[in-house]
């Protein structure tokens, strides 16, 4: 199996996207998120979408000249519509744009269409934590609709429907809460199919409702479906999927799910909260501080080492490879390559192993 270092996974990513024609500062914006991603565990979202994401720019379903644009500005809340660009284009510029409105107001809305596939929902509540606020989004996929099975049904009707939030504290990294509303993110089942590996029992039903563990099962035609969230009390799941179609994507104007089979667009929700404008800051994270600490007091149960804070396991995977390096399976790289070959670039070189 493929190993990178970051630095030269990064590279790869710039050649590759510099080569289908994207604007640099946009390139090294998308590469560095998909990497990020990688690092932090994430591989559903990683380098695995270097192809996926190219083959949209070469079949102009994604604009890499384009720019995103506000709409629609009040004070405390906008609308902004990304002209098609690269997701992490689109979604950066609106949260930096929620920041900005929550230094101001204590409160920054902004909803966001027409920007294509925006990754790891977790990054851009960490981008808000990152600045000493309060971060959360709400991300459906539009009109895009056969994936996750309702509660209660075995046909795909949903979306993953990603939410995420994120909060400063005073000691260690921030509080990070990066969660699909479905038992797991389509591209988990993408990366099984790749690795040629079995998936967890209770996470995908074959087109009978059956439960099964080959991810086959699931691109089958006709298709299985995931599940939503919850197992035994999947309606929770269910419910907070539609609660992320409604915020998402009718809020945004990107639309809800209508059982389209490709994606045009993410719908988009961002909030960021100035901590400040609510309750002294040094409270706050006393409070944080106080409330982990409180949490982890609890005895372990069996076969637990350690009670873990939210996104804690991410950080301690970006810092592990950050040292020892990525590894992309076969499948994924050997089709990176060959798109890299379309477009005239050779990426072989970047593999360390």
């Amino acid at each position: 199996m493929p190993k990178f270092s970051p630095e030269n996974l990064r590279k790869a990513g710039y050649e590759l996207f510099g080569a289908t024609g994207c604007r640099e500062e946009d390139a090294r914006a998308v590469v560095d998120h998909l990497v990020d991603s990688n690092l932090f565990g994430h591989d559903s979202h990683g380098a695995i979408r270097f192809y996926e994401y190219s083959r949209a720019v070469l079949d102009g379903r994604f604009q890499p000249d384009a720019f995103p644009k506000v709409v629609h500005d009040r004070s405390c809340t906008a609308v902004v519509d990304g002209g098609g660009t690269m997701g992490q284009v689109g979604a950066t510029f609106a949260t930096r744009l929620a920041m900005e409105k929550a230094k101001e107001y204590g409160i920054g809305t902004v909803a966001l269409r027409n920007t294509s596939h925006i990754g790891r929902a977790g990054a851009y509540p960490l981008m808000v934590a990152n600045e000493g606020m309060i971060g959360q989004i709400f991300v459906n996929a539009g009109r895009l609709g056969y994936q996750i099975a309702p509660f209660g049904g075995i046909d795909g009707k949903l979306s993953t429907n990603p939410l995420a939030f994120a909060t400063p504290r005073r000691i260690g990294d921030p509080i990070m809460v990066d969660m699909t509303t479905s038992m797991v993110a389509e591209g988990k089942i993408r990366l099984a199919l790749n690795q040629g590996k079995k998936v967890p029992s209770g996470w995908i039903i074959d087109a009978d409702g059956n439960t099964t563990t080959d991810p086959e099962d699931f691109k089958s035609d006709p298709p299985g479906a995931i599940l939503p969230l919850g197992g035994a009390v999947g309606h929770k799941g269910y419910g907070m999927s539609i609660m992320v179609e409604l915020l998402g994507g009718a809020l945004s104007g990107q639309g809800c799910a209508a059982g389209e089979k490709s994606m045009v667009s993410n719908g988009v929700l961002i909030n960021a909260y100035h901590i400040e404008h609510f309750v002294d800051i040094e409270y706050f994270l006393d409070e944080v501080e106080d409330l982990i600490s409180h949490v982890k007091s609890s005895r372990l149960a069996e076969g637990f080492e350690e009670i873990l804070a939210p996104g804690e396991p991410e950080f301690r995977t970006a810092r592990y490879r950050e040292k020892t390096g990525i590894e992309v399976d076969e499948t994924t790289w050997s089709t990176v390559c060959e798109i890299g070959l379309e477009v005239g670039v050779d990426l072989t070189k970047w593999a360390e192993t």
